[in-house]
């Protein structure tokens, strides 16, 4: 899982010879790159507000996706239908958690925050049991949430009654990665099967949330009186980078190792998180961080057995 998903997830195309080695240094580019996002973030709410900070990284996603799509040829979706079901997913999988994250930086750690973010495969499993009735949990995956919620918990520092935390910036955070398994299976019974590629949903996805971020940042923020040059240069890296570029990568995976394969990204955005916002930016870390982390990404691996098994 990850800060940005693909409308529709691409089936792994079969192939007759095993994948070129490259394929794990751009696993391992996709790591980096979605485990300095919250670097950035934090870098961007310096110099600028939560929303403008979205904006921009929408802004810039936007344009790598439009470069790619013109590259390639492709063109926007047609349909009302399909537009109207990408304007809901770009709330709830770019605007809604983009924005939450933003806010959550404020008041809280990068290293934090990325580590929220590895909650989404227990969201997902939480979710699963009410809202996909063919995602039937096993007692593993069961096992697996109950252990990751544990992993949270511990990260939080429960038994020292919270101290120290800012409720209000970690539940944004939390709630900005249970935006993103609510708009995957909002996506999953809605454009599954569509006849457009990925690459022109998503394109048109970003879009979207780019004019709902338009719309709303004027409405809760002013002008910049002046532009913070290292700020920007953080967002402007954050959208070409860990939203644009960013998929583009996450296709090539999907279709040349497969979903599954692809999808373990998920484990080391929160270790290179922690480690950037610790390097860089000088972050404190309690023992119970790391040693929680490890639990949730524990919890989260076992909420996915099922899926690997069948993958």
């Amino acid at each position: 899982m990850s800060s940005v998903t693909a409308p529709t997830e691409a089936p792994a195309r079969p192939s007759a010879r095993r994948p070129s080695p490259d394929w794990r240094l751009r696993f391992g580019a996709l790591s980096l790159i979605w485990g300095f996002s919250f670097l950035l973030i934090k870098v961007g709410t310096q110099g600028y507000a939560p929303f403008q900070v979205t904006l921009g990284r929408l802004v810039f996603g936007t344009a790598v996706l439009a470069a790619a799509m013109a590259v390639k040829r492709e063109r926007l979706p047609r349909g009302a239908r399909t537009w109207g079901h990408l304007a809901v997913a770009a709330f709830l999988l770019n605007a809604l958690p983009f924005s939450l994250f933003a806010y959550s930086e404020v008041t809280i750690p990068s290293t934090l925050a990325g580590i929220c973010n590895a909650t989404s495969p227990l969201w997902g499993m939480a979710l699963s049991l009410v809202a996909l009735s063919e995602d039937r949990p096993t007692r593993v995956r069961v096992a697996g949430l109950g252990i990751g919620f544990l992993g949270v918990l511990t990260v939080l520092g429960a038994w020292q009654g919270f101290d120290g935390l800012d409720a209000r910036g970690t539940a944004m955070a939390l709630l900005a990665s249970l935006s993103y398994p609510v708009g995957w299976i909002y996506v999953r019974r809605t454009l599954a099967g569509s006849s457009h590629s990925n690459l022109s949903l998503t394109g048109a996805q970003l879009l979207l949330a780019t004019l709902q971020l338009a719309f709303v940042t004027p409405l809760f923020t002013s002008f910049p009186e002046h532009f913070a040059v290292v700020p920007l240069l953080a967002i402007a890296a954050l959208g070409a980078l860990g939203t644009g570029l960013a998929v583009l990568v996450q296709y090539g995976l999907v279709a040349e190792v497969g979903p599954t394969t692809a999808q373990m990204v998920t484990y080391f955005i929160p270790v290179i998180a922690t480690g950037a916002g610790v390097a860089v930016l000088g972050e404190s870390l309690r023992w119970s961080t790391p040693v929680g982390a490890v639990i949730v990404l524990a919890g989260a691996a076992l909420t996915q057995a099922r899926r690997r098994v069948s993958g």
